[in-house]
């Protein structure tokens, strides 16, 4: 509401989530580590001066780039620090009071001959309640003498970051008897004349002396877990000194979940590029839209009063009516992305951190999945895995996984490691679904290929340019594509081997198995040679798209992470099929998939294997060695649960309508859900409605499954256009792409070259 000037907010208001996570109004802090605290102070000099609760602040921001920094040294006197390896040299100066020796040293730094320190962090006035025993003559000259200061301040304020930290109340009833005088009616007048006065002569908004009054809204709520009433609690004070470190760090580093101080970022020569395209596709799709309605009204159907029959108006040729539908879907898709830019690039709508709970986490989980029982409905097939099912299953993990994301949940290990096995079933249902079609149609064609990966990439391609991000950031779609692509060149190199050619020889099926025993042991080599992984993946121009953050490290971890469960999924549906083709399978409607004590037998074991893995999930203690079991023991529970979806028959004849819907825009849910319900690139939480969390969700979430339903449609039409059936067509269309991808690269290298 104060405009995009979020500094403002998170030295001035915020609230708890919790008891020690403050959350800044309207926008995100960033939790500092050591290395990142020494990069953006770098050569720098920063000062405290002041009382000792001024010195409690220095010794918490000095921990910030040393923790094992002890508090040491005089109480009563001036305190050095230095970090020579960065060379940052932070000094506490005391002065407890505001005076002419406090006065004398700040008028030092305003003259010539004297460095100036890059930040100042200033604040007193306890003392002078104490010393003078709370008496208004005390008051009547702090006034003076903050008045003599003011214009000193404001000064240092042109060239320097200058602090004024407002006093923090006290809990009256911990103070010993020599500081009974210090009351909070007594600080709430001295903070009063110390906002008054400060800025008040000055004009220029940047040479403003910054009120640090966040810290009396932390005091209020923990000031009574002082050791004396005075002094706050060290949680507290490393509050204060990590806002200190977001306000003066955030514009030099830029964290993605540091929203505060973070000016919005510059449009790049591609992003200009796409917001003219959009343009022109609505003002395009705008003109040819009142042509249209222009020559209906002409063409309108009229009654032939001779004949009594009605004359239909001329049809419109296909190619209008494909230009079109062209723009009709670009013209959506630019409204779409221009909503995107506005909630996550542009500071117009508030972001806030996450805080897990148990119950903002399971809750929302009972909830839907009692919605989903509650719409079921009979199936169209009850083969094992039918469409509905598959759509099924992705839709309630999709739910689970944003649930996951909007809690923060990932801090809570069992529920992490019961994550990563949906992560890797959606892979699963990848090798199963792609074998499948393979296996059965023999279809290698350019056409299934080239759909696959637009409906893949499509999506994606267009938030990288609007979004500014490099394509591996949607980790998932770079997955799921690079995995399709290795699933083909397995079954499309010679020998081609498909179900048809196996009916005539089962002897092919040891050859098959033969190419799956080879793609088996090159993910095992890649998996323990991560050298020979980087290499494949940092040829240019495959490093554009699988690099982050200028190496292919993450791609490597996201890989890894899963390597086996597309190749379980290609097993298993190998087995299944062929288990098919002979007949030792019942898929008949409520038949158990099996006799009835091989089912029984089936199920218990499946039950015992799901419960057992979740046990194992739920103990891990250590993420890094879960995760190196991960890979492979996931696919116990995946085939845990089809086997208990699927052998009963009552079980495999009806589906959840409900989790289906949803499962069939997944994949939209997942990455739109990056910009326009999380913030800050799922780091944070979009905030529409500020004051009403549930409201909020509501309404966010409301247009967040619409924009991805609509999304899905607009990929559905545009994919019909873009890769025809007919091969000559669709030759000149790759060629189009083509050109297209180069020009992407062009550009980029550009904008490469002008941000160096």
């Amino acid at each position: 509401f104060k405009g995009d000037d979020t500094c403002e907010y998170l030295l001035s208001s915020g609230r708890f989530l919790g008891e020690k996570v403050w959350q800044p109004h309207s926008c995100m802090m960033h939790k500092y580590k050591n290395s990142e605290a020494k990069n953006c102070l770098i050569d720098k000099h920063i000062v405290f001066i002041g009382d000792s609760r001024i010195r409690q602040l220095f010794y918490s921001f000095i921990k910030l780039i040393n923790p094992q920094v002890k508090e040491e040294g005089n109480k009563h006197g001036n305190i050095p620090f230095e970090d020579k390896s960065a060379s940052i040299k932070v000094d506490f100066l005391w002065y407890p009071e505001v005076n002419g020796s406090m006065r004398q040293r700040i008028k030092s730094w305003t003259e010539g001959s004297v460095a100036k320190p890059h930040i100042i962090v200033a604040g007193a006035a306890t003392w002078s309640i104490k010393i003078h025993n709370g008496s208004n003559e005390a008051l009547t000259q702090y006034k003076i003498n903050i008045t003599s200061i003011a214009p000193l301040l404001e000064k240092l304020a042109k060239s320097s970051d200058v602090y004024w930290v407002l006093q923090d109340p006290v809990y009256e009833d911990l103070l010993s008897d020599s500081r009974k005088m210090i009351t909070n009616e007594k600080i709430d007048a001295y903070n009063e004349a110390a906002v008054r006065i400060l800025n008040s002569s000055s004009r220029n908004s940047k040479a403003k002396v910054k009120v640090f009054s966040v810290s009396k809204l932390i005091a209020q709520e923990t000031i009574m877990k002082s050791a004396d009433g005075l002094h706050l609690p060290e949680s507290s004070r490393d509050t204060n000194a990590m806002i200190l470190m977001n306000v003066y760090c955030n514009k030099i580093m830029k964290p993605i979940d540091g929203s505060c101080c973070q000016p919005q970022p510059p449009l790049t020569l591609i992003q200009k590029l796409a917001f003219c395209f959009f343009t022109l596709s609505i003002i395009g799709y705008l003109i040819i839209n009142l042509i249209h309605r222009n020559n209906f009204r002409k063409n309108k159907s009229c009654t032939d009063l001779e004949s009594g029959e009605e004359k239909k108006p001329a049809i419109s040729t296909p190619n209008v009516s494909t230009l079109e539908m062209l723009l009709h879907s670009f013209c959506k898709l630019g409204l779409i992305m221009t909503y995107f830019y506005l909630c996550d690039r542009a500071n117009l709508f508030m972001k806030e951190n996450k805080f897990y709970t148990h119950s903002s986490f399971f809750i929302p989980i009972v909830y839907i999945l009692v919605l989903g029982v509650f719409y079921t409905e009979n199936t169209k097939e009850t083969k094992v895995l039918n469409r509905e099912q598959t759509d099924e299953w992705k839709g309630w993990m999709q739910l689970v996984i944003l649930i996951y994301h909007i809690s923060g949940a990932s801090t809570f290990l069992p529920v992490y490691m019961h994550i990563r096995v949906l992560v890797a079933a959606y892979l699963f249902q990848t090798g199963y679904g792609h074998f499948s079609y393979f296996w059965i149609k023999g279809d290698f064609g350019v056409y299934r290929v080239c759909q696959v990966l637009f409906r893949l990439n499509f999506l994606v391609v267009v938030l990288c340019i609007v979004m500014d991000r490099p394509y591996q950031f949607y980790y998932f779609v770079p997955l799921v594509t690079v995995w399709f692509m290795i699933i083909y060149a397995t079954l499309a190199v010679w020998p081609q081997i498909v179900q048809k050619k196996t009916n005539g020889n089962c002897l092919w099926h040891f050859g098959l198995l033969l190419k799956l025993i080879c793609l088996l042991t090159c993910i095992y080599f890649l998996s323990y040679s991560q050298g020979a992984f980087e290499k494949i993946f940092s040829f240019w121009p495959l490093s554009k798209c699988f690099e982050l953050n200028g190496n292919v490290y993450e791609w490597w971890f996201r890989w890894k992470l899963d390597r086996y469960v597309v190749f379980h999924g290609m097993l298993f549906a190998f087995i299944y099929l062929a288990l098919q083709k002979r007949q030792m399978i019942s898929e008949g409607k409520g038949d158990p998939l099996f006799s009835n004590r091989v089912s029984n037998v089936l199920l218990f074991i499946s039950i015992v294997s799901f419960l057992t893995y979740s046990i194992w999930a739920s103990s891990c203690k250590n993420k890094t060695e879960c995760n190196e079991l991960h890979p492979s023991v996931s696919v116990v529970q995946i085939l845990a649960f089809i086997l208990i979806r699927n052998i009963p028959g009552y079980v495999r004849s009806v589906y959840s309508s409900f989790f289906a819907w949803f499962g069939k825009i997944s994949l939209e849910l997942f990455i739109c859900q990056y910009h326009i319900w999380l913030a800050a690139d799922t780091k944070g939480i979009l905030v529409l409605i500020p004051g009403y969390p549930m409201f909020n969700v509501l309404v966010s979430t409301f247009i967040f499954v619409c924009v991805a339903h609509e999304i899905s449609q607009i990929t559905n039409d545009l994919a019909q256009i873009v890769v025809p059936k007919d091969n000559s067509t669709l030759l000149k269309r790759l060629l189009c792409v083509a050109g297209f991808f180069s020009g992407l690269l062009l550009f980029s290298a550009m904008q490469d070259q002008s941000r160096h």
